[in-house]
């Protein structure tokens, strides 16, 4: 066992493969913040905000490749594990100025971008912490310091970059601040100092795992004052996060126990559960529950907040809406409803049957029987060749206003000619035979319209 454990020792054992000293210069150079480190920041974040905004998940790793962000979030826990005020100063100073460049230039790109997001997927992404960012975010930061600390260098630097993602959550900060949406705003924030917070935590831990060699000060008062703001500064960095973790690790499990229940009493006799939401804000989280089908009466109600309980969910954390359900009636109070809406439906449409059937006899009432008195015609007059009635109204003007009376228009087409009187005749004969005196005869002669 012991050759055992010393081989396994002598495998995790990385003391022979770091640079003290070069990893604390390249961490120390890493925190400065001026000339091309700037421009090469505002970049980032437009690149990060464009990517954002078409949803385009390889444009957004760019953007965190490309990010100077991790230099000051390292520098703040190199310089807290070696007791350098200096560079604490220093690097809490960038990376707050870093932070607000960042987010004014996402925000003034957001107010000037011509696209629109239909579905910011990539956005909401970065506006609801969980347990998975602080575990991500801790353990990139232990790789990244092991890795500046190696005296070989791989990748591991560009992979901490791409899966802590600094640079979106400023640029989804940003977005927020140009649509007024908090939101948007304060939950991007709140990721961006849990990674940050998290990954100067692990790199303040293992820089004191590896003894890295602490800054000397001559002056003991001075000394003593250094100190001191260290330990204060350390104490607001560990506590808050440790205070982040249990508030989110307590808010996964919430979300975990609330879907499980949901799915475990999906029915509920009569009832059913057709959507649930769960809302987490301010360290406090709410299931609420829709349910539709058969109205749930108080006993219910109470048994299922009991299974809820089950689930670790207290009666304050579920809000049970019953806005989509209908109350139970007795079997006869059902046929008797049943029967009154079938009754009254029933008269509905005898009454809209019999309104059709009058509009139908004043319709044909007022049909005329052309083919009729075409032949008719024809038997006096054989020089007809067509007849065709209309029944219309006739609109006379008398000072501008407008007085409509019926009148019956018979157009004639004829073979040769008729005179004036068996014009007169056919209109008088029309008007007894169609009992109407308003009639207007127009008569036509097809061969003249041929010869022309």
């Amino acid at each position: 066992m012991k050759s055992i454990f010393r081989y396994l020792r002598s495998i995790v054992n990385f003391s022979n493969d770091i640079d003290i000293e070069a990893a604390r210069q390249k961490i120390t150079a890493s925190t400065e913040f001026r000339g091309s480190n700037v421009w090469i920041l505002i970049f980032a974040v437009a690149v990060a905000s464009v990517g954002l905004n078409i949803n385009s998940i390889p444009v957004v790793i760019g953007a965190m490749l490309i990010s100077p962000l991790m230099g000051p979030v390292m520098g703040i826990g190199l310089s807290l594990g070696i007791n350098d005020m200096g560079l604490l100063r220093k690097s809490f100073k960038n990376l707050i100025l870093m932070t607000c460049i960042s987010i004014f230039t996402a925000a003034i790109y957001f107010l000037i971008t011509p696209l629109s997001l239909e579905n910011p997927s990539e956005l909401l992404a970065r506006t609801n912490p969980t347990v998975y960012d602080v575990l991500i975010a801790f353990f990139s930061g232990l790789a990244v310091i092991v890795e500046v600390c190696r005296k070989e260098k791989g990748t591991v630097f560009a992979g901490v970059a791409i899966a802590t993602a600094l640079m979106p959550q400023l640029g989804t900060a940003g977005f927020g601040i140009a649509n007024g949406n908090a939101e948007y705003f304060f939950g991007a924030v709140y990721l961006y100092f849990i990674n940050s917070a998290f990954i100067a935590l692990a790199v303040f831990l293992m820089v004191r795992y590896m003894k890295f060699p602490l800054v000397k000060i001559s002056d003991p008062q001075k000394a003593k004052k250094v100190h001191r703001l260290i330990t204060v500064f350390t104490v607001i960095l560990v506590l808050p996060s440790i205070y982040t973790a249990i508030m989110v690790i307590r808010e996964n499990r919430f979300s975990t126990d609330a879907k499980a229940f949901v799915e475990a009493n999906r029915t509920l006799g009569n009832s059913y559960i057709y959507d649930y939401s769960i809302t987490q804000s301010a360290g406090k989280s709410l299931l609420t529950l829709s349910i539709a089908g058969e109205g749930m009466d108080e006993h219910s109600l109470d048994e299922l907040k009991k299974e809820a309980a089950g689930y670790g969910i207290n009666e304050k954390e579920i809000e049970i809406n019953q806005n989509s359900t209908y109350h139970h009636e007795s079997d006869s109070e059902l046929v008797e409803s049943i029967f009154k809406q079938s009754e009254g439906e029933i008269r509905r449409r005898e009454e809209l049957i019999s309104e059709m059937e009058n509009e139908l006899r004043m319709y044909r009432e007022k049909e005329l029987p052309s083919s009729q008195i075409a032949k008719e015609l024809y038997v006096e007059y054989p020089q007809i060749k067509s007849l065709t009635l209309a029944r219309g109204l006739k609109s006379e003007l008398q000072n501008g206003q407008t007085q409509d009376k019926e009148q019956i228009v018979a157009f004639i087409e004829l073979n040769g000619e008729i005179t004036r009187e068996q014009k007169m005749k056919i209109r008088q004969w029309l008007s007894v035979r169609l009992r109407n005196t308003n009639i207007k005869v127009i008569t036509s002669d097809f061969k003249k319209q041929q010869e022309e």
